[in-house]
């Protein structure tokens, strides 16, 4: 047994216990394939930091550049007392978000998330301007570098921040520029009266949360955008006319809660109770919800979030002593939202019809669904299509962020998968060949179809995301027409009964090498046909040169590289634009011959493919 004295003991600076444990500061590292991934809570810290200047009254212009590697934010607030620039990037626990005065109802409130950045930063740099005087520093992973005296300048109040994330800690991470606008638009409608200038294009909106939901919304609506706000509460909502689930957007003085919280489930629970009030009639709750979009924004003092990248609301109260956050979220929306369908009939009465067609849909499939949980509960007892991982997303603790569900095509496939994962936070679900084609269907296919009512009972999101088991699932596919079939029609059954799955950042294609380069001194897996020249001009011309078709292909002590540390992931993302309805009708509907033309002017041979992957 190895020894335990006092040499074990070890005391880290500040910067040090950052870099060793960067999940505790910004959850999941990533390479900035997810809108969770550690890169994206730095530049987050950051412009919190400005926003709360601008809430506080200071700075109307947030400017934002990107280049490459390197992050640049400029404020126009009071900027940092100059005395305590460094402190206020490089000394644990010191900020002014203790102070209730000079920061009221702020995102920031640990003296955390700045320092954060700077210590798992190669590059840091730090500059306050006060009333023409300057102060700036520099520092290389939290170590402070080089600190220049206090000088005169012209330049305006406010703080510049530029920072280059270490590359041994995120490791070919890039920004993805579809996950930086819809944060820079969450600023942005949060925050009327601000405008973001970021790499020269500017982001400002005038309705709030209407324009969220407006530019969120891509599909057809019951009744327009119901659009309610009061002191420090906002809230637009509305429903589909078609399409399955729940979305929200919720926020707590500015933070986009991804995951949820107290607040989310008292706007679930408030909508419910109004409406059966409104209505006089006790309508199952999965009915008042069905196709639901709303967004709500509220602001408590003192926020308990259940981790430092805030992503879920615990506070019960809006403030100490104050009243619980389901008293004041049920009172405003029960006020608010009754007195709008009292005075606009015609809305009360659209969405008194999507109830009740919602409703009747329920009951039609209750007797096939009844029956599908009476058959889950035995096939549960020895469900061989699911390899289940220890964390998941719904429960306390840390890991569960890293949770990820592969779904897999095949025995071949699953088996490598599951002898490779990391059976703490990786599961896999198999597929038996190609699943059925939802597009047009009903949500009672899903319990009349065994394999889609197992999925669904392994995601645990048939009452809503809130349930929802894993942070990332991940459909992994032969790299060939039948691999790219099921791809599509996996996407077509998420769009059609979970779209709130990929809106949400929860679905991902796991992208596996295309070849295997190698000599008898070094191996290398390349994606790309670029990376074959490469990795041929290293290995040499007699390098032996495999061409992976399938994931059954690939040997588990390989595909452990993959889905491991270096996994590569691309992200399916909705855009604003996109009509899902028209979409799965073009792609997955009747054969037209509009089709068919797309398909003759883009079809491609495997060369084509291989030469453009």
């Amino acid at each position: 047994m190895a020894e335990y004295t006092e040499e074990n003991i070890v005391t880290l600076d500040w910067n040090e216990h950052i870099r060793q444990r960067p999940g505790m500061y910004i959850g999941k590292l990533g390479d900035g394939n997810s809108p969770d991934d550690g890169i994206y809570v730095l530049l987050k810290e950051v412009i919190d930091n400005a926003i709360d200047e601008f809430m506080m009254g200071f700075g109307k212009v947030v400017n934002i550049q990107i280049h490459e590697q390197k992050v640049t934010v400029r404020d126009f607030g009071r900027g940092i007392p100059l005395e305590k620039v460094v402190d206020c990037v490089a000394k644990m626990n010191t900020g002014a978000k203790y102070d209730s005065d000079a920061f009221q109802k702020s995102i920031g409130m640990n003296g955390v998330g700045v320092k954060a950045v700077n210590a798992l930063s190669s590059f840091f740099q730090v500059v306050s301007v006060r009333d023409g005087r300057e102060k700036r520093a520099e520092f290389e992973c939290g170590r402070l570098v080089k600190e220049y005296p206090v000088c005169d300048t012209d330049a305006p109040n406010g703080t510049t921040v530029v920072f280059v994330p270490d590359d041994t800690i995120f490791e070919n991470f890039h920004f993805y520029s579809e996950f930086l606008e819809k944060m820079l638009w969450n600023y942005a409608y949060l925050n009327r009266g601000l405008t973001i200038v970021f790499n020269g294009q500017k982001y400002n909106s005038k309705n709030g949360l209407y324009d969220l939901l407006s530019n969120s919304m891509n599909e057809q609506l019951v009744y327009p955008i119901v659009h309610l706000q009061e002191k420090e509460f906002e809230l637009a909502i509305t429903h589909a006319e078609k399409g399955n689930g729940e979305t929200y957007f919720t926020f707590v003085n500015g933070q986009h809660t991804i995951h949820g919280g107290t607040h989310q489930q008292a706007l679930r629970e408030a909508l419910v109770k109004t409406l059966r009030e409104f209505y006089k009639k006790e309508y199952d709750a999965m009915d008042i919800r069905q196709s639901v979009c709303a967004a709500m924004s509220i602001r408590i003092q003192d926020p308990v979030f259940e981790s430092q990248t805030k992503t879920k609301l615990g506070s019960e109260n809006m403030k100490p002593g104050g009243p619980t956050v389901r008293w004041y979220v049920n009172d405003m929306v029960g006020r608010l939202l009754d007195n709008y369908l009292h005075r606009n009939p015609e809305v009360a009465d659209a969405l008194q019809k999507k109830i009740n067609e919602s409703e009747k849909e329920r009951k039609e499939i209750a007797g096939i669904k009844k029956a599908a949980k009476s058959n889950n509960k035995k096939l549960n007892l020895n469900n061989r299509k699911l390899r289940d991982c220890h964390y998941h997303l719904n429960e306390k603790g840390d890991r569960g962020i890293e949770s990820s569900l592969f779904i897999t095509e095949g025995d071949s496939a699953s088996g490598s998968i599951t002898k490779s994962r990391n059976a703490e936070v990786q599961a896999v679900f198999s597929l038996r060949g190609k699943p059925l084609n939802t597009f047009g269907k009903t949500k009672r296919v899903i319990y009349e179809n065994e394999e889609f009512n197992l999925l669904q009972a392994a995601l645990n999101v048939e009452e809503g995301l809130d349930g929802l088991r894993y942070n990332n699932i991940i459909i992994a596919t032969d790299a060939d027409d039948d691999g790219m079939h099921i791809r599509l029609l996996m996407l077509t059954f998420f769009l059609s009964f979970f779209p709130e799955l990929i809106k949400a950042g929860h679905v991902y294609i796991l992208q596996t090498p295309l070849f295997r380069v190698r000599n008898k001194k070094e191996t290398h897996y390349c994606y790309t046909e670029q990376e074959r020249l490469d990795a041929i001009a290293k290995c040499g011309a007699k390098a032996e040169i495999t061409r992976f078709k399938g994931l059954g292909e690939i040997s588990p002590d390989e595909f452990k590289h993959f889905i491991g540390k270096n996994i590569r992931l691309s992200p399916v993302v909705l855009n604003s634009d996109t009509n899902v309805q028209q979409l799965l009708n073009y792609y997955m509907g009747g054969n037209t011959p509009e089709r068919q033309s797309f398909i003759m002017k883009h079809l491609k041979v495997e060369e084509d493919l291989v030469r453009d992957a």
